[in-house]
């Protein structure tokens, strides 16, 4: 995420509260990687927040359940993983509200965020998300795990690159729309962040655990990501 955003929309990209991380999780269920992020999470005593596909959820609801008996947080992606600015307001909405229904039956949960897809906004998608009271959080930093190219090193490196202490982390934990097994990279980076986030005396939880003030008012009708 740029300086720039992070000045002028600091909650909207996920600035929460100094000495805390913010751990999301994009794209997911899966049932061949999420069990396993579920098991390394356990493993390093986090709790993360997992935004979810509508349509994935589907596909596997009872894995979405087990993400939130573990005590994740659970969080709207949208139903299916496209553009909102390529659609209506109006089919942005029915894709928004159709995500949190289905992700809210299989959970438990009742979602309180929202991140549209590939990180890129319109005003449809937020006015949907306000009125189905989803507060929308992007991320201050990510680790490019959907490459081909990404490796547990290179994930480390890029998280750690910007805002970490106080920031929001962007990983992947299903490669439904990324590379074939990458989110392996992903799995691989979480022993050794835990090792820097410990040496730097950061706190890693979910958003909701992360102090995020007040969204600012924006007209901006993207702010693209991955």
């Amino acid at each position: 995420m740029s300086p720039l955003a992070v000045r002028v929309t600091p909650a909207l990209v996920g600035l929460g509260r100094p000495g805390h991380v913010a751990l999301t999780f994009d794209d997911g269920p899966d049932p061949e990687s999420t069990p396993e992020f579920l098991r390394v999470l356990d493993t390093l005593g986090w709790h993360a927040t997992f935004f979810m596909l509508g349509d994935m959820v589907r596909r596997a609801p009872a894995l979405a359940g087990e993400v939130a008996a573990a005590g994740h947080e659970i969080a709207v992606h949208g139903d299916t993983h496209g553009n909102m600015l390529r659609r209506t307001s109006r089919v942005a909405a029915d894709d928004i509200t159709r995500a949190r229904d289905t992700i809210a039956d299989a959970t438990g949960q009742t979602p309180r965020w929202f991140r549209p897809p590939f990180g890129i906004l319109s005003f449809g998608a937020l006015r949907a998300a306000k009125r189905l009271q989803l507060r929308t959080v992007l991320w201050t930093t990510w680790g490019r795990d959907w490459r081909r190219e990404a490796t547990p090193e290179s994930v480390e490196a890029d998280v750690l690159r910007r805002y970490v202490d106080g920031g929001t982390v962007l990983l992947h934990d299903s490669d439904c729309t990324s590379y074939p097994g990458s989110w392996r990279s992903a799995l691989g980076a979480l022993p050794r962040l835990g090792d820097d986030f410990a040496a730097r005396g950061l706190a890693v939880g979910p958003v909701g655990e992360h102090g995020l003030g007040p969204t600012a008012t924006t007209d901006t009708s993207t702010i693209t990501g991955a």
